[in-house]
């Protein structure tokens, strides 16, 4: 979805896969067997890319001021859509089984309703969406304002920067983390406190409903201290709220009472959903050129997160899930440290300030390097220009002011 994103933009991923992917919900309808379900779960999650294509758009968009709590909304609201969807559901298969429908039948017509409401999404996506703040990107490469993009050395400029693989990590100790206690959560609160399993499938809804502020603080938290510190403030309030976020699970595998539990619990649903927003406060500045595909490895390393923390902790009968939840805590804690590697020649890392090479510290020189001189000199490196010189922001308030920068309709496209 990345490289869709990066060459065709990202109207165009998100509807399509909105609607290519609504026919996998309607088939639910028919399963009859384990295979079948498998085989259907497996199919529908190929709409969870709409997330790639929504963080890439957003950070398209908006400016770079305000994008931590743009991708915090985007991101939050679509997570929560999530726990809405499990509240939901059920009063849909309730209204139709009252309208004289069976139960077998019910729950399997039930499924056409979030079916077509992904078609009506993907039609309305298609129709009234604008990939680009000056229109969309087909519109714009054959008017010749923006230039089409090579899909290899797309990929090549977001495998070749180490901080891709970087955030592939962080993401996936805060998103992964998340989707974990979503599977394992419900078990926990049932198991250690012996209560009513509905009531502990309330209790656990509440940990992803928390999305709707939590990661949008997160981003805007990310923002508020790059206003005055620049990227390296954005880097540490990463830092500090996942590493928050690692302490309160560990606070909740530890937690004998139920009050001390849910409010555990409660907190470290804030700390690791504000780092997932935290997170995209980040990505963007990576690279421009291959910003949909660095979108698409750092979101993928929430799934990789996952799958690894369950297969970790909550896989084998010898560990506890109370246990599970402490080690998976410090783990995350541990992995954490990573932010401290992560440095912008131009802006400086948590610990290390800016370059001193005059020429490297420059976010033009940045930027541009993604582009190869040839391409410098047919002027297909503008696009990385233009957002170079908003990203300046990105130095903060406590930053000296740069006044040997170029003005950017001086720059030589060679030598940049």
């Amino acid at each position: 979805m990345g490289a869709v994103c990066d060459l065709l933009g990202a109207r165009y991923g998100t509807a399509f896969l909105l609607m290519l992917s609504a026919p996998a919900v309607f088939s639910m309808s028919f399963v009859a067997d384990a295979a079948g379900y498998l085989s259907v779960r497996f199919m529908i999650g190929f709409c969870l890319a709409t997330f790639v294509s929504c963080s890439y758009w957003t950070s398209v968009m908006f400016t770079g001021k305000i994008i931590g709590l743009v991708n915090g909304c985007a991101g939050g609201w679509g997570d929560m859509g999530g726990g809405v969807t499990q509240l939901l559901m059920p009063m849909v298969f309730h209204v139709i089984k009252l309208s004289g429908a069976t139960p077998f039948t019910a729950w399997r017509i039930a499924f056409f309703v979030p079916g077509f409401l992904q078609v009506i999404m993907g039609i309305l996506v298609l129709t009234l969406g604008q990939d680009l703040p000056d229109g969309n990107l087909s519109t714009l490469q054959k008017k010749g304002d923006v230039s089409k993009d090579n899909l290899s050395k797309v990929f090549w400029y977001a495998l070749r920067n180490y901080i891709t693989y970087v955030l592939f990590i962080l993401y996936g100790f805060s998103m992964g983390i998340e989707m974990t206690i979503n599977n394992v959560i419900s078990e926990y609160f049932f198991d250690r406190f012996q209560l009513k399993l509905h009531t502990a499938g309330m209790i656990a809804a509440s940990f992803g409903m928390a999305n709707f502020f939590a990661r949008p603080i997160g981003g805007f938290a990310s923002d508020l201290s790059a206003k005055y510190f620049g990227m390296r403030g954005r880097l540490w309030t990463l830092w500090i709220l996942q590493t928050s976020g690692g302490l309160f699970c560990v606070w909740l595998g530890r937690a004998t009472s139920l009050p001390i539990a849910i409010l555990a619990m409660m907190l470290f649903s804030v700390g690791v959903q504000a780092a997932c927003g935290a997170t995209f406060g980040i990505v963007p500045f990576v690279s421009r050129r291959s910003l949909g595909i660095i979108s698409g490895l750092t979101g993928a390393g929430g799934n990789f997160g996952s799958g690894l923390t369950q297969l970790a902790f909550f896989s084998s009968s010898r560990i506890h899930t109370a246990d599970g939840l402490s080690l998976m805590g410090i783990t995350s804690m541990v992995f954490t440290l990573l932010v401290a590697f992560i440095h912008f020649p131009q802006w400086g890392s948590m610990f290390l300030g800016p370059t001193s090479d005059g020429r490297k510290s420059k976010e033009e020189h940045y930027y541009a390097a993604e582009w190869t001189e040839e391409e410098k000199l047919k002027g297909l490196h503008e696009g990385s220009l233009k957002f170079a010189e908003n990203s300046r922001s990105e130095r903060g308030k406590k930053a000296a002011p740069d006044g040997t920068s170029t003005p950017l309709e001086n720059e030589n496209a060679a030598d940049v």
